[in-house]
């Protein structure tokens, strides 16, 4: 089946019914209601309906373009076109450069490339666009041979074919831009060359069925080659040009074992308990949960569990500082009678209001300032907290955030809670927007996770405002840099230990060095500084001792202060953690000493060293199959901005793994959104309430009655704006700052109202008109 529509399609009402759909009459389209019958159910109807809207939105673009350049049929016959588009170039020479001969048992080609050259004698900036066409992008090959003579007007009212005399509409993929030499510039850390003038030629790859197709008609019919006619060619907005690799995954779906988690199946397809996957009524349900920097204090952490009896390990009051590890009661109401359910039902109900909460005190990281880890400063309400708890248990969470009630704090501190309490987890973090990613990032970066774990995958990392770069080649470039730092860092500790030799060159010299100079010492010194039988060891013995004091002399001094053996050996045990995340970090660095090119080297970081790595779902889809095929693997899913997502772009990022034995190993799926905001953007009518195609999987699971946490206290309006839209919620109250901070109480200058609706009149009797394309007055 061939990948792109062609104008035959495209333009075919039958199949891609118009904009004006007056909401009557039944039309021949499947639908996306509350329930499904099986899974490929499911994604043949998802199929169908992304293909025919992305086809209908390929259409307003062509248009859209066409139009914009106004061919005119010249005196001699040829084409003219009077005006520009920015999308689109006309293109100045065309060939077929390779036709690959069948795989075996089919009969198309393997694979059609072509050479298409254009001149880009424009502005810059839409120059670099042009030149920043990527791998794997997918442009259109249009010919016109107009009609109208030049200088005639068009009327965007009339049929568009007729006046523009479009022929021929052919798909192709990008392989990329070649250089003077003739040769494809690959993808890559490396900086692009520069090419001299305006020629630009990029290699594209042919839809191979297509060209069969095209090719035998012209044989056996005698037609015209279309790929000697070629004009124009089109690129889109890259954001909505991912239809080609959805319906390739979606097809990759359909015809391979599709494993979704057990605990997700039914609430996926609409049956049963809709509640089923919540926490409460998960079997792997965990008791004890570190909540590490979540709670400011101990009354902090009172007041957000209201109605709970809180009972305190520690029993000093200085002691009973966060970080808290809390343990909540688990109630298993499996295999009982129903007489003795209700006995010790009054039993639970009692047992179930009791938190145990335990202060810990973290280990000592080192003697730096830097070894201090950053630390949570916001103030969660009751239910933001209830939101984090959810997300750390296993199961489905999901998150109503209306404006302001802080959805990307409560995201970013159960990203940060689950990197402490399962370190050996890796979670995903999938957004509609770019934007949201870098939000994101922006917060996570202020919490205590090593950003050697941190990776974000896809295009929109150059707009991230830090220093730092988490794309791919850039994590690999921190890598490297960090392992050079490190090594530096070894051969100052081998030279404070007097060891002779080069043992800072490799990772693996370090390690080695490790092993024999390293542990040897302290083991030795833990023999002599820790307490014997009835003996008690006097504080001057731990400095005394201690066989680092040379390499940690740059630290604040004293490093030890002589106040009490257990102050003292506590700081020692800290210097001792700080020299062994060097040799630890080494270890993992080594892969890379091993792995030469850039590309082997960020698929490790990919598959191994990263714990949480983000992209927007339109990535998730567009690299499905490399992810897969890679071997990547991943525990928790978060996604931000549920409600604003595809019911189809939503379901994809589950399945971007290799089942294990059959079994999914996806443990939690966190969804924070807001279905009362903007829908998923359908731009043709008929899908969007026909198709109920703007129905987001948030939306459905609402609807189906999948427990929900609503977040309840919004601090960016001020409370008479926030009046206007909070009827929409359940209790949607305003945190104290809204009523209490001088901004929100004075009056906005220049401004007499809070807010103000202005009703505009129809000027001249005429209302909005538009005499240029998108120019309104």
């Amino acid at each position: 089946m061939p990948v792109y529509p062609t104008e035959k399609i495209i333009w075919d009402e039958n199949i891609v019914p118009t904009e004006y759909y007056s909401g009557e009459g039944c039309l021949a389209l499947p639908k996306l209601n509350l329930q499904f019958l099986t899974l490929h159910d499911y994604l043949l109807r998802n199929f169908n309906l992304f293909r025919l809207e992305s086809t209908y939105e390929i259409r307003q673009d062509i248009e859209d373009v066409v139009w914009r350049m106004k061919p005119w049929q010249s005196e001699y016959g040829g084409v003219v076109f009077g005006g520009w588009a920015r999308m689109a170039q006309t293109i100045t020479s065309f060939s077929i450069v390779e036709v690959a001969k069948p795989n075996i048992g089919e009969s198309w080609p393997a694979r059609v490339r072509a050479d298409v050259t254009i001149n880009l004698n424009v502005q810059d900036h839409i120059k670099q666009e042009w030149e920043g066409l990527r791998k794997h992008d997918v442009c259109f090959l249009i010919t016109v041979r107009p009609m109208l003579l030049y200088g005639t007007r068009f009327d965007r009212r009339q049929p568009f074919l007729d006046q523009t005399g479009l022929v021929y509409v052919r798909g192709c993929e990008v392989q990329g831009m070649l250089d003077e030499k003739g040769r494809v510039i690959e993808e890559g850390p490396e900086p692009k060359p520069k090419l001299r003038g305006d020629t630009r030629t990029f290699r594209v790859w042919l839809d191979p069925n297509q060209y069969q197709q095209d090719m035998t008609s012209s044989i056996q019919n005698g037609t015209e080659d279309p790929y000697e006619t070629f004009n124009v060619i089109m690129r889109r907005k890259p954001k909505e040009n991912n239809f080609k690799a959805v319906l390739e995954t979606i097809r990759h779906l359909m015809n391979t074992e599709c494993v979704v988690p057990d605990w997700l199946h039914d609430i996926i397809l609409g049956y049963g308990d809709p509640g089923s996957a919540h926490y409460s009524k998960m079997p792997n349900q965990i008791s004890t949960l570190d909540f590490n920097d979540t709670f400011l204090s101990l009354d902090h952490l009172r007041s957000c569990f209201p109605g709970c009896t809180i009972k305190v390990i520690e029993e000093n009051p200085e002691l009973q500082v966060p970080p808290f590890r809390i343990k909540f009661p688990i109630s298993s109401t499996k295999d009982k009678g129903k007489k003795r359910k209700a006995d010790e039902e009054e039993k639970d109900n009692e047992e179930d209001k009791t938190l145990i909460v335990e202060p810990y005190v973290a280990p000592n990281r080192g003697p730096y300032p830097y070894n201090q880890p950053k630390r949570n400063t916001i103030q969660f309400t009751p239910t933001q907290i209830e939101a984090i708890r959810a997300g750390m248990q296993p199961g489905l969470t999901m998150v109503v955030g209306p404006p302001g009630t802080g959805k990307t704090d409560v995201a970013v501190q159960i990203i940060s809670n689950l990197y402490h309490n399962f370190p050996e987890q890796r979670t995903l973090i999938v957004t509609h927007s770019n934007q949201a990613l870098n939000q994101l990032f922006e917060k996570i970066m202020a919490l205590d996770i090593d950003e050697r774990h941190l990776l974000r995958l896809g295009h929109g990392e150059e707009e991230l405002e830090t220093e730092k770069d988490f794309s791919r080649y850039g994590r690999v470039n921190y890598v490297l840099a960090r392992r050079l730092e490190l090594l530096i860092e070894v051969g100052r500790l081998q030279e404070s230990l007097d060891v002779p030799g080069d043992v800072s060159y490799t990772c693996e010299t370090a390690g080695h060095f490790y092993l024999y100079q390293v542990i040897s010492r302290w083991e030795q010194y833990m023999s002599k500084v820790k307490p014997k039988q009835g003996k008690k060891v006097e504080v001057e013995a731990v400095a005394a001792h201690f066989p680092f004091h040379k390499y940690f002399s740059n630290a604040p001094q004293p490093v030890f202060k002589g106040r009490s053996y257990e102050e003292d050996m506590d700081i020692a045990e800290g210097c001792y953690r700080h020299i062994k995340k060097i040799f630890t970090q080494l270890e993992e660095f080594r892969a890379f000493e091993l792995l030469r090119s850039g590309l082997d080297r960020s698929k490790y970081l990919l598959v191994k060293e990263a714990k949480i790595i983000a992209m927007t779902c339109t990535h998730a889809a567009l690299k499905r199959h490399d992810l897969v095929e890679l071997g990547f693997k991943y525990d928790n899913i978060l996604m931000e901005e549920a409600a604003q997502i595809l019911e189809i772009e939503t379901f994809i990022p589950l399945l971007l793994q290799n089942p294990e034995d059959g079994y999914s190993r996806l443990k939690r799926w966190i969804m924070i959104g807001d279905h009362h905001q903007l829908p998923p953007v359908i731009k043709n009518m008929a899908f969007q309430k026909y198709s109920n195609m703007e129905q987001s999987l948030f939306t459905r699971f609402v609807r189906l009655g999948v427990p929900t946490v609503d977040l309840d206290a919004q601090g960016r309006a001020r409370a008479s704006l926030c009046n206007l839209y909070n009827w929409r919620y359940k209790h949607l109250g305003n945190l104290p700052h809204v009523q209490e901070l001088p901004e929100f109480q004075v009056p906005n200058p220049g401004l007499t109202f809070d807010f103000q609706l202005i009703n505009v009149e129809d000027f001249n009797g005429v209302g909005e008109s538009e005499p240029n394309p998108y120019f309104y007055q």
